[in-house]
């Protein structure tokens, strides 16, 4: 089949989904437009034809994605249009992600044909995956671009038989959260930057110097976004441990996984 445009629709707090996207986005033959969905005042209102691809890219947290990217992504329509979906996940597990993914893009009338699975950096805990992706994950995502780009032209229809079956539980895997939230100190200069960016609304505009802890997904937008350096999460030493023990539970080198 012919494909006339390429759109991608991404979830990314802290960039590294982005970097994912945009090295698989690098092995396709056209250009590509790019949605970022994740800000919370987001208008999400894009709709597709079937003669295009779309290309949906977003973290993984726990095991499944975050509720507001799994939100916004259903409500994005498809008319029995291709798609490419992408899980990024910080080197422990996607678990249901790559399922979840492919429910709510099959339920908002799209056709997924590939799906990969990249590990990256983690968020939280940085030592882990460190510098991920890197030279051997951006090789590696444009050979699955490419082998997608020619899954799609080999095709003469798209149809339910055309969408491989990846791992996970229709339950979905439930996750709480974690108990690590961002703190502000005194070099908060109030420029709102965090609040823009926050996927959640968990930081109002108005009082940039305070989170609320109960929409707070710990996505680590708002340290990322700070061009003060006045938000990091807490409690820090807790953290460290914590990632201490993550980084020796899965420290070991996790490669891309696809399914076309």
């Amino acid at each position: 089949m012919n494909i006339s445009k390429v759109t991608c629709i991404y979830f990314s707090a802290t960039g590294l989904t982005q970097k994912v996207l945009d090295l698989f986005l690098a092995g396709l033959p056209v250009p590509a437009q790019k949605k970022n969905i994740t800000p919370h005042i987001t208008e999400v209102s894009y709709s597709f034809a079937p003669d295009e691809l779309a290309v949906f890219a977003a973290p993984v947290y726990g095991g499944v994605l975050p509720k507001p990217a799994a939100e916004r992504f259903s409500l994005i329509k498809g008319n029995h249009t291709p798609a490419v979906c992408l899980a990024v996940y910080g080197n422990r597990d996607y678990d249901d992600a790559l399922l979840e993914m492919k429910n709510l893009t099959e339920a908002a009338g799209f056709v997924p044909v590939a799906f990969g699975a990249v590990s990256a950096q983690h968020s939280l805990m940085p030592r882990v995956a460190s510098g991920r992706p890197d030279e051997k994950d951006a090789k590696a995502l444009a050979v699955f671009a490419r082998r997608a780009w020619e899954k799609l032209g080999d095709l003469k229809e798209l149809s339910a038989r055309v969408t491989p079956q990846v791992p996970g539980r229709s339950s979905y895997k439930e996750f709480k959260g974690v108990p690590f939230k961002p703190a502000v100190n005194s070099a908060c200069v109030h420029c709102g930057a965090c609040a823009a960016h926050c996927p959640t609304g968990a930081i109002s505009k108005d009082k940039p110097d305070t989170t609320d802890h109960a929409l707070c997904i710990s996505c680590m937008s708002c340290v990322h976004i700070c061009p003060s350096h006045a938000r990091s999460m807490q409690p820090k030493a807790a953290l460290w441990l914590a990632e201490k023990v993550f980084l020796l539970k899965y420290g070991k080198r996790r490669e891309l996984e696809i399914f076309i």
